[in-house]
């Protein structure tokens, strides 16, 4: 009876500071940094993110949010996410050529047909190589924006060679080999920067998506907008790898929970709207000229695209990976959610 007493009175001790112990998670802030403007829709997508984050941890996880490069340049973003300038950071991997070398794979032409079950599928693909790849910050998920395409100022691109001698302002570093292969000028600039380069002249032309030729003023400089899904860029959310394992076991699983393929899909599905939503609105401009591609136009495009498959491949094989097994993996996924082009 004795023992009985004993062991009721430590289950009764246990129950009494089971609740407060979880409660008192030690309050922290994260700071994410992004570099699209407030105005864009990641933005209030990643205040949701947030603030269920908060509600999640029982408000011992608030993240400040610094948008529009106020932490660092767009191009500098996982780095700061690695070295701690921001605790959690919205990446390009494709702003870096040849660091990724698995992610590229999404950066190829003629892949995606949409990037809302895309996005689900892309994360849940990539999670297998995340930890390996991006193995200096804690990974989170990733997603892609709508489907994009060539937008130029005075010179109208409807076959591949028609880029030929032309300046212009690429994607990400496989769409920047895209247009080297066909003759033309790569103008690095991020988004921020871009309407800039081509109001002066720096360049012709450049690969966007349609809403953020709208968002980020671009409309005003271009006239002509190749209307074609040509490809899409991911886009990555990453963690300061000591600054989460700083967290609390409970801590973390929020975190964990709020990093999923079905977050993922979340994120993308208001800018992928925006997107979408943007080539009627720039078909309904005066002046803009947005035109369609025939079959065999289209089949050209497609053609002209196979080196980089091949590109890819001998780089892949040189991190010591099997592209065929990843290229098929990506397929089925994007298959399996209705997304592929």
């Amino acid at each position: 009876m004795k023992r009985i007493a004993i062991a009721a009175a430590a289950c009764a001790l246990a129950a009494t500071f089971a609740g407060p112990v979880a409660a008192q998670d030690k309050p922290v802030e994260l700071r994410f940094g992004h570099w699209v403007p407030p105005s864009h829709p990641m933005h209030p997508a990643v205040e949701a993110w947030a603030e269920s984050i908060k509600k999640a941890s029982n408000g011992t996880i608030t993240i400040k949010i610094y948008p529009a490069q106020q932490l660092g340049k767009a191009f500098d973003h996982y780095n700061m996410a690695r070295d701690g300038i921001a605790d959690i950071a919205h990446t390009n991997p494709g702003y870096e050529p040849g660091r990724f070398p698995i992610m590229g794979l999404s950066e190829l032409p003629f892949i995606f047909a949409n990037s809302k079950e895309g996005s689900a599928a892309l994360d849940a693909w990539y999670r297998k190589y995340a930890d390996r790849e991006m193995k200096d910050v804690k990974y989170c998920l990733t997603f892609a924006h709508d489907p994009a395409t060539f937008h130029t100022t005075n010179k109208k691109i409807t076959v591949p060679g028609d880029v030929k001698g032309m300046k212009i302002r690429p994607a990400n570093a496989t769409i920047a080999r895209y247009i080297s292969l066909l003759g033309g000028a790569n103008v690095q600039a991020s988004a921020p920067e871009s309407r800039d380069v081509l109001e002066k002249g720096i360049a012709e032309g450049i690969t966007f998506p349609w809403g953020s030729v709208i968002l980020f003023g671009i409309d005003k400089v271009t006239k002509h907008h190749l209307d074609s899904q040509l490809y899409v860029t991911e886009q990555v959310f990453v963690l300061n790898k000591p600054r989460y394992e700083s967290l609390s076991p409970a801590q973390r699983k929020v975190i964990d929970d709020h990093c999923t393929s079905e977050w993922a899909q979340k994120i993308a599905t208001p800018w992928a709207d925006m997107e979408s939503s943007g080539r009627d609105k720039i078909k309904a401009q005066p002046g803009q000229d947005v035109y369609p591609l025939t079959p065999a136009q289209l089949a050209e495009w497609r053609k002209a695209a196979e080196p980089l498959k091949k590109e890819w491949e001998t780089q892949v094989k040189k991190a010591g990976y099997d592209p065929a097994v990843i290229y098929k993996e990506l397929q089925d996924e994007l298959k399996k959610r209705n997304a592929a082009y």
